[in-house]
């Protein structure tokens, strides 16, 4: 048969094996979920998932599927089902014990949780990404949102190709330029740098030779004042687009053939061979002189006179438009004009309105200064906010320590500064740290967490302490404590319940591990109990204290008023203090890590099935799909020791510069711990458990502050112990009755809500609004005695 018969018969036979093929994963599925006792439909999703089974779920379909040949299984529309496509799909079946009772179930795009067989399966993209979801179902490892590995831009969605879009290609589309966006540009942007290119045309026509750059100067000022719609072409590229290749004609029959090879009708083929494609000779175009432009004096002028302003200009305007992310556009767009437009001939420069029939290459072409979706945009691997914030850790501590005596800033400005810098350090000491733990085994990821999980706060705390000790003032003692409280009832009460009320909107009811947010619970007792237990101890056996007494001498029918009566271990025998206090101190900072590894065994090991996390596929191991990591090993290292080293610098001068603010202002010392320095260094954390209850994972937004406040109460409090035993700076563990109250209430609170094992938006908003209480509650309250 001939070519033009096998074609379409090959394609036929092609599409229905590979549709025979698609049937064998339906069948593979199928047959996956035999021994589930029942399905059951979210309204929402209206996906089906199969009940629980005896057996660990194990499925991972990739392109080399040992039963199923090659294949490529279509991804769902990430749309209406938020599924993302991967290659190879490896599942991770996560089960977490159950009764197998039928529920509702609902999806995120990587996960699908069930609370009948309580099985969340999670799709990742390859092995390192795999590692990094098991540690964060892991207890004691840090949660962490973000990849740690590119991920292909064509596996993206629509919006966030956008974002790395090229601004060299044309691309069809609809719609008008002129929108809310463009119009700002204009008034921030467009209106100043085209007035410099105005300012600048006179120069260059006086100087004769530069009369050219003269005229380029106008048309850019006329496109960078509105460059919407249109483009910057090269004169070379529109030539050649409008004399295109040589239009190849097809020739069938006895065309192609000479005559005397022209066979008689009767003894021709009953189908026609297929057409062949014949080149026709068409005059060549004259070939297009190259100009010498480094062979002109105008050019030296120009690189003389226009180019430096105009450097300044540009960059000016890239800084400011990149730092405000959502403008990044506009920065791509100057550093193009700046790097490629103004260094091409005069001659060359083109501009012309877009076409947008069809995709095609030029020099610059933009459509829109502002896109709100920035926020998601990465610079190897780093969120744009972090990497902005970067800058103003330098000139935190530029300013910080070379301006000792306050001559350019103020105390307070110093502090704001170095209080923001905490931001960025935290966030890339947290991605170090899933990058590391992604990379390696659980041991050299446990040790990772261990020794950098609380750097974040224990250098604060430490330097805070330090500064009191130096000072001779018992009051930063008082604010590292109320900023551990602060950090207690924030990661309580604040973080899952913003969570809950973010994730809620979006999900009506979420639900979550009930058995592992038991576990965090019981923690959490044992941790509120141990920490407070020397202050019920004091209040027990400590002195009873009065002071602003009055009272008239020799008249007994005067009441003897006292306004301030506390508990002062300080009055206390100082035999006592010795035999008793510090002995109960030292064992509960001894039993409180024992808790804590207690829980690691139990929860990894044990009872690691309320966990248990299986990465499997066909080759009987792991995912094996292609990846480069953002940070290696040795570039994650090296980052958390230099931002560990920068984060104790801003420490330090953050509570070098609060001393203003602690003896001028009316606001209570207790709010200021409680607030600034205990939730500014959790911000990273937050928008992880943010991100995580956006894609329907409550549970590791709820993990994400039981995490942390575990280890505040078990780890960090441990470690201020048996610092302040080496170097006596005076630390205490001894709590004012408010952080007591306030933290045993948040812990029952909290406790009650996550018993059912779901939540919603209105169990959120309880939390929240028992928070903002409790701030109100510090923000009234007296200062401390010693501030």
């Amino acid at each position: 048969m001939t070519e033009a018969t096998l074609g379409p018969q090959t394609d036929e036979m092609s599409f229905k094996k590979s549709s025979l093929v698609t049937a064998d994963v339906e069948k593979l599925r199928k047959r996956s979920t035999a021994d589930s006792s029942e399905n059951y439909v979210d309204p929402e999703q209206h996906h089906r998932f199969p009940q629980q089974q005896s057996n660990t779920e194990r499925l991972c379909v990739g392109p080399r599927h040992p039963e199923l040949g090659a294949v490529e299984t279509p991804s769902p529309d990430v749309s209406q089902h938020h599924f993302c496509h991967y290659t190879p799909k490896c599942y991770h079946a996560v089960h977490k014990g159950g009764h197998g009772t039928s529920a509702r179930s609902t999806m995120s795009p990587h996960e699908e949780w069930h609370e009948g067989t309580t099985k969340t399966t999670i799709r990742v993209d390859n092995e390192v990404e795999a590692h990094r979801e098991a540690n964060n179902y892991r207890f004691g490892f840090r949660k962490w949102k973000g990849n740690v590995t590119e991920r292909p831009i064509e596996d993206r969605s629509e919006i966030v190709r956008e974002l790395y879009s090229d601004l060299s290609v044309v691309k069809p589309k609809e719609g008008s330029v002129v929108t809310f966006g463009n119009i700002i540009y204009v008034f921030l942007f467009g209106w100043w740098t085209s007035l410099f290119y105005v300012l600048l045309c006179p120069v260059m026509f006086l100087t004769v030779l530069g009369a050219p750059y003269g005229k380029l100067c106008l048309k850019m000022a006329w496109y960078v004042i509105w460059p919407f719609g249109r483009s910057i072409v090269k004169a070379d590229d529109m030539f050649n687009r409008s004399n295109p290749k040589p239009p190849k004609i097809e020739i069938t029959g006895p065309e192609r053939d000479s005559e005397d090879q022209i066979r008689d009708k009767e003894s021709a083929p009953l189908l026609m061979s297929s057409p062949i494609l014949v080149d026709v000779a068409v005059p060549a175009p004259a070939a297009r002189k190259t100009s010498k432009l480094w062979c002109r004096f105008s050019t030296y002028i120009w690189l003389l006179l226009g180019y430096p302003v105009l450097v300044v200009v540009h960059s000016l305007a890239c800084v400011i438009s990149w730092l405000l992310v959502f403008t990044i556009p506009v920065a791509k767009m100057n550093a193009r004009i700046l790097t490629t437009v103004l260094l091409m001939a005069p001659e060359d420069v083109h501009i012309r309105k877009l076409e947008k029939k069809h995709e095609i290459r030029v020099i610059l072409c933009c459509y829109q200064a502002l896109n709100v979706f920035y926020y998601k945009y990465t610079v190897q691997g780093i969120n744009i906010f972090a990497l902005n914030l970067l800058p103003l850790v330098l000139i935190t501590l530029i300013f910080g320590y070379t301006d000792r005596e306050h001559k350019y800033f103020s105390p307070e400005t110093k502090f704001a500064t170095a209080i923001t810098s905490i931001i960025p350090l935290s966030y890339y000491i947290g991605m170090g740290i899933a990058s590391i733990s992604a990379q390696s085994n659980f041991a050299v990821g446990a040790v990772v967490n261990a020794t950098f999980g609380s750097i974040t706060e224990m250098t604060f705390y430490i330097t805070a302490l330090l500064q009191g000790y130096r000072a001779g003032t018992k009051c930063y003692e008082e604010i590292v404590k109320a900023a551990l409280t602060g950090t207690l009832l924030g990661c309580i009460l604040f973080i899952p319940g913003i969570c809950m009320v973010i994730g809620g909107i979006k999900h009506s009811e979420q639900r979550f591990n009930s058995r592992s947010a038991g576990v965090s619970s019981a923690l959490l007792f044992i941790s509120i109990g141990g920490v407070f237990a020397p202050t019920l101890f004091s209040k027990i056996f400590g002195s009873l204290v009065c002071e602003n007494c009055s009272i008239v001498p020799g008249n007994t029918s005067l009441p003897f008023i006292c306004q301030d009566c506390h508990h002062d271990t300080s009055k206390m025998d100082p035999r006592m203090i010795l035999s008793h206090t510090e002995p109960l101190v030292y064992t509960i900072s001894v039993l409180l890590p024992a808790a804590y590894l207690i829980g690691l065994i139990f929860t990894l090991k044990t009872h690691s099935h309320i966990y248990d996390i299986h990465i499997s596929d066909g080759h009987g191991g792991h995912a094996h799909g292609h990846h480069v990591v953002h940070w290696s090993r040795k570039r994650a290292l090296a980052v958390l020791i230099v931002a560990t080293v920068l984060m104790a610098c801003c420490a330090d001068l953050s509570t070098e510069n609060i001393a203003p603010m602690l003896t001028n202002t009316s606001v209570s010392q207790y709010f200021i711990g409680v607030t600034l320095l205990a939730m500014v260094p959790e911000l990273p954390e937050l928008v992880n458990g943010i991100q995580f209850a956006l894609q329907n994972n409550i549970s590791l937004s709820l993990e994400v502050g039981s995490c942390i406040a575990v280890q505040v109460c078990m780890i960090q409090i441990p470690l201020l112990i048996l610092f302040n035993a080496f170097y006596d700076v005076g630390f205490v563990l001894v709590f004012s009755d408010i952080h007591l109250w306030s933290s045993i209430f948040a812990v029952i609170l909290v406790n009650y809500i996550f018993m059912d094992g779901k939540c919603d938006y209105f169990q959120g908003t309880a939390l929240v609004v028992v928070y903002l209480i409790l701030l109100a509650l510090y923000y009234f309250a007296p200062s401390p005695r010693s501030c």
